[in-house]
């Protein structure tokens, strides 16, 4: 039986990664044993005096021996009559010394057709099996599989369940080159994306099942790192008509204060270039203001990159798409679809992404507070 205490400080803090900015670990070997530094298994890297290790994969697909650990994946998806649906689907992992992983799941639908948005969340404790997919994980029947770029994602709540199969269109995108990513001062994670992804199921609204078709994008991000003061980021992933993509984030202190950002665009071929957080303007052009938490997230950005011509305009679909997930990871976040416009090298382009706030509504679960 795993202790309850451990249990809950291993989802306080997945919300602090969430709400927060990101530090090392100040010796993470004390949390665990150290894998042999010749013999690598597959899934597991080495411990962070030791990085950067080449990622490498489908094997890095799947959990590692690291303190915290996500598989993100959000989408936009159309039916037969060509209404809009949004899916965020993610699977958070903790670990800690020789307990088992602790696994949160967030499921969320943007409904355009009705106006409404709806998520779900789980948590679980449980040691992952060896099975053919590199990928193979289940918190509570929700289940995702694969890892080699064609994976599969189960998940249901009230009024809708979502079974879809996603295949990726492009290489996987290795953030910042190699794939291991300094978003801080001495803080870095492995990070890298497939970020475009085709996508094909079935959603049940209500009971009523749909065929749906469309685009996901997938992110996998693991390392050794813990958090410190009341940060938060912008991140945001943007698909366009033209085939390309680009990824771009900024992280802020609790005032609000840009500490720093970068992009990478991602060409039609997969090339992947990266843009450096001088050459990268995400500005904020409104606000909203929850009426469940009091957040005050901004909403409508204008993100340029003026060394490659790029100026573009990202609204939500919606502005209410805000997650409160305090049985699960105790954080408050705002992770909505968006549409996109603008101009692209000198040619205009529309398009769809996602945009994730975190950091904005400061909103603790009782039992969940450090």
């Amino acid at each position: 039986m795993i202790d309850k205490r451990w249990a809950l400080g291993a989802l306080v803090f997945l919300s602090l990664i969430l709400m927060t900015g990101c530090a090392v670990a100040d010796d993470p070997a004390d949390e665990r044993p150290a894998p042999d530094p010749g013999d690598r298994p597959a899934g597991q890297l080495l411990e962070t005096p030791n990085d950067p290790q080449p990622v490498e994969l489908p094997e890095d697909a799947g959990p590692h021996d690291r303190l915290t650990e996500w598989w993100y994946y959000t989408g936009h998806v159309e039916d037969a009559n060509s209404n809009l649906y949004g899916f965020e689907f993610v699977i958070f992992q903790a670990l800690r010394g020789e307990f088992p992983p602790i696994y949160a799941s967030h499921f969320a639908i943007t409904d355009t057709t009705r106006g409404e948005f709806h998520y779900a969340e789980r948590v679980e404790s449980f040691t992952p099996g060896s099975g053919e997919d590199p990928l193979d994980l289940d918190v509570g029947g929700w289940t995702l599989q694969g890892g080699d770029g064609t994976d599969r994602i189960v998940a249901d709540m009230d009024g809708y369940e979502l079974e879809i199969e996603l295949n990726a269109a492009k290489p996987p995108v290795l953030h910042e080159g190699n794939g291991f990513f300094e978003f801080a001062p001495g803080s870095a994670s492995y990070y890298y994306s497939r970020t475009r992804m085709d996508a094909e199921g079935t959603l049940t609204i209500d009971g009523d099942e749909l065929d749906v078709t469309g685009s996901a994008w997938f992110d996998q991000q693991w390392g050794d790192f813990l958090v410190l003061g009341g940060e938060g980021w912008d991140w945001f992933s943007i698909q366009l008509d033209n085939n390309q993509e680009l990824m771009a984030w900024q992280s802020h202190d609790g005032e609000g204060t840009i500490l720093d950002g970068n992009a990478t665009i991602v060409r039609e071929d997969g090339e992947a270039i990266d843009v450096p957080s001088e050459a990268l303007s995400i500005e904020p052009l409104d606000e909203w203001e929850s009426h469940q938490t009091g957040g005050v997230y901004p909403m409508v950005w204008s993100i340029r990159v003026e060394s490659h011509d790029i100026d573009l305009i990202v609204e939500p679909v919606m502005e209410d798409q805000e997650l409160i997930t305090l049985e699960s990871t105790g954080v408050v976040y705002w992770e909505g679809m968006v549409r996109i416009s603008g101009d692209w090298e000198g040619a205009g382009v529309e398009g769809l992404g996602y945009v994730e706030l975190t950091g904005y509504a400061k909103v603790e679960a009782e039992g969940f507070a450090p």
